[in-house]
């Protein structure tokens, strides 16, 4: 099994960087992206079938549309070439694209003709936008996007702001997307993987990483491959670590069992439930291998060797006292669910787990995330970057922010994008599978980041796999993304 390569994530200021560095470059990086682009253009695109429309707009990325156009005429092909914008104000590069196209004979117009087109090519706006689309610029996207027909995005969805994925206004909703030099992370999360459609790369030749290395990249198993190993014949179960849950309060006992079923299943040796709720059961008869115990005992030294606190715990005095004897413990620990809302209730205990030495991974969903941080919610999913670096950096923790596109951020200025997984995970309880999971792993030996890096990822490649056997989206549950994920680790294992 050939792991797909984890690719680098830049923000706009760091490819402003990246540009600024090969301005000079023959051929020009507008006409390598024009290059790059009619390749994809030409996949969509018949000699004999209607014609293609390009919508340029007013900067460069309009440029590299007139490119694309002027190279489609001289493969036989002639586009329809809509340009919104005053040439006066174009910038130097993307003016003199426009010379060469109209030098090639190409025409352009100030609106989208009433006629079929077999593609729009989308070069409007490119990764500068800031502000909302409205007037003529928002009835021009969408023309675009009732045309009916295939649209093509360079480098980005106009109106997808490239560092959030927060739509401006409104969107080009593209089927393919062009994006040039790298990855930004606008494509990734929140709204970008619903306006993207299908991402190709177009390093236009300049190995990025080599100008400016990479702060973010994208999750593949290829960041933590080096853990994958099969395990050792003389093997024990005392080898393969102690996980311990803490949560099941009255009424949520599932919650806690999810977890601890998960740990059980990614390989943990023992894995003790602690449930709040004494009452609730004495066996988990879906699971007998699970240990079921008082809350306390898994605090005793040598009982375990990782901890996830959250699943179910409630917020009750209790809960705050397990939660913060817990964090008193050099354990590595996943915090999640309510153990997330109480920090967030008890600066004290905030204050306790930035202080800590021991690994601590934190798996907070976007409302979760906002109570720690003070924001609403709103003003969080805005900027889901920014937020889980500043989650990392408040409490020393790693991080995934949850939600299309989940985001790992470390202490050491590291981020991650994760784009395994699909909508059949908005359901109750993969919160605490995930939590089950991370916690296996850290039991095990694995350093925090890693962990965290694996489980989201997993996570989200056994839900994809369910859908794929015909298992949701709609009714996908928690509890079938358990066997899924150990079928899917061993064999990554295996490779």
């Amino acid at each position: 099994m050939q792991f797909a390569h984890s690719q680098p994530i830049y923000d706009t200021t760091a490819m402003r960087d990246i540009e600024s560095r090969h301005a000079g470059s023959e051929p020009s990086l507008m006409e390598r992206a024009g290059a790059a682009a009619v390749l994809q253009a030409l996949t969509f695109v018949a000699p004999d079938g209607p014609p293609p429309l390009i919508a340029c707009g007013p900067g460069n990325n309009g440029g590299d549309g007139f490119v694309v156009a002027r190279l489609l005429r001289e493969r036989g092909i002639t586009p329809v070439v809509v340009f919104a914008g005053d040439e006066a104000k174009l910038p130097s590069d993307a003016r003199q694209a426009l010379a060469r196209y109209r030098g090639a004979g190409g025409a352009i117009s100030d609106e989208i003709p009433q006629r079929p087109f077999s593609l729009a090519v989308d070069a409007l706006f490119g990764i500068g936008l800031l502000r909302p689309l409205e007037g003529a610029f928002a009835t021009l996207v969408a023309r675009i996007n009732g045309l009916g027909c295939p649209v093509l995005a360079l480098d980005l969805p106009s109106g997808l702001c490239a560092d959030t994925g927060r739509v401006l206004g409104c969107a080009v909703r593209a089927d393919a997307t062009a994006t040039f030099i790298a990855l930004k992370p606008g494509l990734l999360t929140l709204d970008g993987p619903d306006q993207c459609g299908a991402i190709s790369v177009c390093d236009l030749d300049l190995a990025p990483e080599s100008t400016l290395p990479a702060r973010g990249r994208s999750v593949t198993p290829e960041l933590f491959a080096s853990r994958l190993k099969p395990r050792p014949k003389n093997s024990h179960k005392g080898m393969m670590g102690g996980v311990g849950i803490l949560g099941g309060a009255p009424g949520m006992a599932g919650a806690a069992l999810l977890a601890g079923r998960a740990a059980l299943k990614l390989g943990a040796g023992r894995v003790y439930v602690g449930l709040l709720d004494g009452t609730a059961l004495a066996v988990d008869t879906g699971q007998p291998e699970l240990m079921l115990r008082r809350p306390a005992e898994m605090l005793s030294p040598g009982c375990v060797t990782a901890l996830a606190v959250g699943p179910g715990l409630g917020q009750g005095a209790e809960a705050r006292d397990l939660l913060k004897q817990a964090l008193s413990t050099d354990l590595p620990l996943v915090l999640d669910a309510d153990a997330l809302n109480l920090l967030a209730a008890h600066p004290v205990l905030a204050k306790q787990v930035r202080r800590r030495t021991a690994a601590t991974l934190i798996t907070p969903h976007p409302l979760e995330a906002a109570r720690l941080l003070g924001l609403e919610v709103g003003a969080l999913q805005a900027d889901r970057l920014r937020a889980a670096i500043a989650l990392s950096g408040k409490l020393n923790a790693v991080t995934v922010l949850k939600g299309c596109g989940s985001l790992i951020a470390s202490p050491s200025g590291s981020w991650y994008i994760n784009s395994s997984g699909n909508p059949g995970m908005a359901s109750a309880g993969m919160g605490d599978v995930l939590a089950g999971l991370a916690a296996a792993l850290l039991a095990q030996g694995w350093e925090a980041e890693p962990a965290l890096l694996c489980a989201v990822h997993l996570h989200g490649v056994a839900a994809d796999q369910l859908v794929e056997n015909g298992i949701g989206p709609a009714g996908l549950t928690a509890n079938e993304t358990i066997d899924a994920a150990r079928r899917i680790f061993n064999a990554w294992v295996d490779r």
